[in-house]
């Protein structure tokens, strides 16, 4: 059997996706999972070797079929320890292979190779949205191949049991998927290295659905009470002040009228990323719209010129991912002014501002290790500012 081209890059994937991966965004803690896994596996043993191996002096091989689909299934359990790193361990079991081959002279000779064992692995995540993620995983199974060879004719003297077991490495890439926070769906192509069990190596491909149930992940913080500044409107216009008479003749002469009030200061409204979205989301919570459909409400009676949304993050994480997550941020308020509050989507826009503008000290909050009493001194820079620029 032929190795598929794309197997022979499975080294090199997965040790690119365990370096490539990212600083922990916004996530601190660890906690555990279980899964189960179902697919094909396809082996990649040397058949017609493994039978000549098999048979007597001056008997020879006239045909063989190969059987190279087997159903495979794994139970395993692991420990996230922070978003790009895992470790699990686990049960596996790649179905059952075999051929059939034809003597000459006239004979039979069927074999069947059945493997099972287990596993630990080092298990890398490399998000690549805010629910897709690149998995790659490098370690090493204990496995038993168990062979079963039955002759008839010529080949009846090959008839045997044979087995053999031993620990070798193990690789595999994937995809995974977060549907909630307690489930989620992998897809993954492994490669095992085995013995066949009359002294040959080879290898097995399996590709696996598997669903994964995390359990104990800690809780976003408690969203922050919604913080909003108003500015005052300025005071009404002085009236006319009018001349005093001058001697007779009276006329009465009229004060040149005040000039024209300065324009408003633009208004400002901070609203806090945890009153609006879920910890490191960008999805908008029922909170958040209730807080936005105010807002809207209060801006109805006014004339503005311009609405600009600015997305702010924290320190922690990649300034590239936090780039990202404040942008996503600041565009799904804007969407969410445009379509529920009916603001006028030419006079609204909407900036990813990232980590650039904190509004605290570093001497404030010390530290770039991500813990739970970081994530909270950093909150007030966690945020969504709105500014209305025009007349009431």
């Amino acid at each position: 059997m032929k190795s598929p081209p794309a197997m022979r890059l499975l080294t090199l994937a997965a040790l690119t996706c365990l370096a490539g991966s990212p600083a922990l965004a916004q996530q601190a803690g660890g906690y555990p999972y279980v899964g189960l896994s179902a697919g094909k596996s396809t082996p990649q043993f040397d058949e017609r070797g493994m039978a000549n191996s098999l048979l007597p002096l001056g008997v020879g091989l006239s045909s063989l079929t190969e059987d190279e689909r087997g159903k495979s299934f794994k139970l395993f359990g692991g420990y996230q320890f922070n978003r790009n790193i895992a470790l699990e361990t686990g049960y596996f079991n790649l179905g059952q292979f075999g051929f059939n081959a034809s003597t000459a002279p006239a004979g039979t000779l069927d074999g069947r190779v059945k493997v099972h064992g287990f596993n630990l692995d080092l298990v890398g995540t490399l998000p690549m949205t805010e629910r897709l993620s690149a998995l790659a995983r490098v370690g090493a199974q204990y496995a038993k191949t168990s062979d079963s060879f039955t002759g008839t004719g010529a080949a009846a003297a090959s008839s045997r049991s044979l087995s053999e077991s031993g620990t070798k490495l193990k690789l595999g890439v994937g995809l995974q998927y977060e549907f909630t926070p307690s489930m989620w769906l992998r897809g993954e192509v492994e490669r095992y290295r085995l013995a066949d069990g009359v002294g040959r190596y080879g290898h097995v491909n399996a590709a696996t659905l598997s669903l994964v149930f995390p359990f104990g992940r800690s809780a976003a913080p408690a969203p922050r009470p919604l913080a909003a500044v108003y500015v005052a409107p300025p005071p009404p216009a002085a009236p006319p002040v009018m001349a005093p008479p001058p001697p007779p003749p009276v006329v009465v002469v009229a004060a040149p009228p005040p000039p024209p009030a300065p324009p408003p200061a633009p208004r400002r409204v901070s609203f806090s990323a945890e009153s609006l979205f879920g910890f490191d989301k960008s999805t908008l919570r029922p909170e958040g719209m209730a807080a936005l459909d105010t807002f809207s409400r209060d801006l109805s009676g006014s004339q503005y010129d311009v609405v600009n949304v600015e997305g702010h993050t924290d320190r922690i994480g990649s300034t590239a991912y936090n780039q990202n997550l404040s942008m996503e941020r600041a565009n799904a308020v804007k969407s969410y002014l445009v379509s529920n509050g009916r603001l006028d989507s030419n006079k609204v826009s909407a900036q990813g501002k990232g980590e650039s503008l904190p509004t605290t000290k570093p001497e404030d909050c010390k530290g770039n290790t991500p813990n739970a009493k970081l994530i909270a001194c950093l909150q007030p820079d966690r945020r969504v500012d709105i500014e209305v620029a025009g007349t009431r």
